[in-house]
């Protein structure tokens, strides 16, 4: 069969034949119709929403699926489609390559960039250093926290640690800004079964348990000034203990009544008084004392002793 042709004005027969008019017709329907499809298919599953919480923290907690990683991002409208972001995951990482972290969404961004930056681990969070002395107890730990994060709750930290006293151990810590009681808990718990781990074989062969380690460095951590005063008086408390007589510390007032260790750790050891309560110094001393510079003075005996009270705290 022969193609017809279009006429021009003039009744000529001229331009493409009808059939390939037809073609072209199909063409252009099918791109404009691929386009809208893909369009449609942009804004409904891989776009940011509308509502996109700007600044937001989801926070992806340790363990958790991808179904349940999706789900999170639906509800808090980061994403279009859970489908769509769980695809692009295992895409990039995995099914199981969900890094946990608090990430924080300071611009809209499609299901692309947020299921990237979850597999990647970029949670754009800066960290807040948190420095805990070595010797802060509960309470001086909760206010320095409090200074810190916005979230944290020290009531709700003092209630949740009344029996860690002790086992929170002090150092320098960086959380996330919404980090709060619960965050620091764990941190500065596990940090102490961290440090602590390597040493239980000498704790168990120094005779002691390590809850009295634990609360003989608390106390040598507040009597001492520095490294070597550290080793001493752990070797006078001991010798204290071995022959009954009361620790009589200051920083342990209890100790001038009662014979003993204290029932409980007075404050948190750093790692090196927690080491010489386990390998106190050995020295001629039975007495120390602390001049009104902080300074310390040793004293053989009770006649030593009692001079040095006379010289530097009755002057």
């Amino acid at each position: 069969m022969e193609n017809s042709f279009l006429p021009d004005d003039f009744g000529h027969n001229v331009g493409y034949p009808v059939s390939s008019i037809g073609k072209i017709k199909k063409i252009v329907f099918y791109a404009v119709g691929l386009i809208v499809f893909l369009s449609l298919f942009y804004f409904l599953f891989l776009s940011a929403p509308g509502n996109f919480p700007l600044g937001t923290v989801v926070k992806i907690e340790p363990g958790m699926s991808l179904h349940s990683v999706s789900s999170v991002l639906k509800k808090q409208h980061i994403i279009r489609s859970r489908v769509a972001f769980e695809i692009l995951v295992i895409i990039w990482g995995g099914e199981k390559h969900t890094i946990s972290a608090d990430y924080l969404f300071e611009n809209k961004l499609s299901v692309f960039e947020v299921a990237r930056r979850i597999s990647e681990g970029e949670h754009y969070m800066a960290p807040v250093a948190v420095t805990i002395p070595e010797g802060f107890d509960a309470n001086q730990i909760g206010d320095t926290a409090a200074l810190e994060l916005a979230n944290f709750n020290k009531a709700k930290f003092l209630l949740a640690v009344r029996d860690k006293e002790g086992y929170l151990f002090p150092d320098t810590y960086f959380f996330f800004s919404n980090a709060n009681e619960t965050d620091v808990i764990k941190s500065m718990s596990d940090n102490f079964e961290k440090k602590i781990s390597p040493l239980l074989p000498e704790i168990i062969s120094s005779g002691q348990t390590e809850k009295d380690i634990v609360i003989m460095a608390s106390i040598i951590e507040r009597e001492a000034k520095g490294e070597i005063d550290r080793g001493v008086i752990s070797g006078i408390l001991w010798k204290r203990i071995s022959i009954g007589m009361p620790l009589q510390a200051d920083s342990a007032p209890e100790t001038y009544k009662v014979k003993g260790l204290p029932e409980r750790p007075i404050g948190n050891p750093g790692l090196e008084a927690i080491k010489v309560a386990i390998h106190p110094q050995d020295s001629p001393y039975f007495y120390y004392l602390h001049d009104k510079n902080g300074n310390i003075h040793y004293a053989r005996n009770f006649t030593e002793h009692s001079k040095n009270v006379v010289k530097y705290l009755k002057q």
